[in-house]
């Protein structure tokens, strides 16, 4: 926590105590004395926690390392030895030394300290509508349960920190029931406090629908298939949401915070840097003009995956010699690269401001998700006839006009369904960094990775390790996960 904590004080400015030279009132800067006091400071505590999800370390390259390039969707890409703490990610041969661990921990938990901070300072702002002060509680509530979600699907059992200044840093893992009945009571907050949608220069903050669809996913992960049918249908009826006319069209510049959007992190490329990420870089087509590094690497056993003449194929994978998704140019392959190909989905025409400044948002949950969540969990309770109308309109969508691939699915058979919907996920999601996570989630990840990379560990690799430093930092407190000490 120390190593959080400490650039979290250089950055913001608002915590006293974290060194002696902050315990000086700085002039002309905010502490934690004179922060807090208006409207627009309590929006822009909020902000902060929002502008996290872009950063290096919580939505790029060991965010895609650790939920794709792990997984039988991607391969590294790029060279072998470019970036090689992926290559061991990809492989399985990764230590609590991995870099990826590291990144994803330290960017996480400073999303989850800037959330504590507003969740705990919001209540004292005195110049505040009380509607905008609960929205912006349940905002951060949100997000919280978002960071913890993933860290604790990452990692298992992980240290909880429900305000910004622990009194220590020997800080226990908590068992992940208390890191889930956390999770699910900040999302139920998040539900109650904020609106369904929003207008003007707030669309993309956090919903209500967004809150409950993340609890119903947060459910299916849990095996509560009652309670993730149950919201799911809720956010389906609720009517707010609808599939995107075209597949292909979702992750596009047109497509961004669509019907289909039900959470996607926000970025804006500006001449001068600042709102943009990289998630699009370290994915874009290596060279001169897309500016990209070549990695998350579309897999064999993916291509595979999609059904004879599936559209969404093409509009997955982007391969060498096809023309780009903006017509600008030919896809230009490395000829010392085997196989080289990229993940379409992130592609971007124009970085504004430089290669590092994507202009992409990062679609976190969309609605053909939230009916393929609730395909499953109906399923799992009995009531297939109702789980293949919500697979069905994910394939309607996806096969578009024409009538020779994509058949409606017809099975009512529990197993042979089950089958069916995990497919539908695995393309309809493909390298959107969900098929890690349902891998585990189904206990499907030493059957389906064993094959493909022998070095995976039954009852080890489906957590990754707690990063050394942060072991050595807590003095005792963390203790390792099984099979990496």
């Amino acid at each position: 926590m120390k190593s959080i904590l400490t650039p979290l004080c250089l950055l913001l400015l608002l915590a006293t105590s974290c060194t002696e030279v902050l315990d000086r009132t700085p002039q002309g800067e905010y502490t934690l004395e004179n922060f807090f006091r208006t409207e627009e400071q309590a929006v822009q505590s909020v902000n902060a926690v929002y502008n996290q999800l872009r950063s290096w370390e919580t939505h790029v390259f060991s965010f895609i390392g650790m939920t794709d390039i792990v997984s039988d969707d991607s391969d590294k890409g790029s060279f072998t030895s470019d970036g090689f703490f992926l290559e061991e990610i990809d492989q399985f041969t990764f230590t609590p030394t991995n870099v990826a661990p590291a990144s994803v921990w330290s960017g996480y938990y400073t999303g989850i300290f800037r959330a504590n901070l507003a969740i705990q300072n919001l209540p004292e702002v005195p110049e505040i509508d009380e509607q905008v002060r609960t929205r912006l509680r349940g905002e951060a509530r949100f997000l919280r349960a978002y960071f913890y979600f993933n860290l604790v699907r990452w990692f298992g059992d992980v240290p909880l920190l429900l305000e910004p200044f622990p009194d220590n840093f020997a800080i226990a893992r908590a068992p992940k029931a208390e890191v889930y009945a956390l999770i699910e009571s900040d999302l139920q907050a998040a539900i109650e406090a904020l609106p369904a949608s929003y207008s003007g220069v707030d669309v993309g903050r956090a919903t209500s629908g967004a809150a409950r669809a993340m609890l119903a996913k947060v459910a299916l992960t849990r095996g509560n298939f009652q309670q993730a049918a149950d919201l799911s249908l809720a956010v389906i009826n609720s009517g707010r949401y609808a599939l995107y006319p075209t597949f292909a069209g979702i992750f596009t510049l047109e497509g961004e915070n669509s019907s289909e959007s039900v959470f996607e992190v926000q970025a804006a490329a500006f001449e001068i840097g600042g709102g943009g990420t990289q998630y699009n870089e370290v994915q874009g087509v290596r060279g001169v003009p897309n500016l990209g590094w070549g990695f998350n690497r579309p897999s064999d056993d993916l291509i595979a995956a999609f059904e004879p003449g599936d559209p969404r194929r093409d509009a997955t994978i982007l391969y060498v010699g096809e023309v780009l998704p903006d017509g600008s140019g030919i896809v230009e392959g490395d000829p010392n690269i085997v196989g080289e190909r990229f993940n379409q989905k992130a592609y971007v025409s124009d970085h504004p401001g430089g290669n590092g400044n994507g202009p992409g948002n990062i679609r976190v949950l969309r609605y053909a998700d939230v009916l393929l969540i609730a395909a499953e969990a109906l399923n799992e309770i009995g009531r297939p006839e109702e789980a293949l109308t919500y697979l069905n309109m994910v394939r309607a969508r996806a096969r578009g006009t024409s009538s020779s691939v994509l058949p409606d699915v017809t099975t009512t058979d529990q197993a042979q369904l089950r089958q069916a919907i995990w497919r539908e996920r695995r393309v309809e999601l493909a390298l959107e960094q969900h098929r890690w996570f349902d891998l585990v989630r189904t206990n499907r990840s030493f059957e389906v990775m064993k094959p493909l990379r022998p070095s995976f560990t039954q009852n080890k690799n489906e957590l990754f390790p707690i990063p050394q430093t942060e072991i050595d930092l807590s003095e005792g407190a963390l203790v390792q996960n099984p099979g990496y000490n």
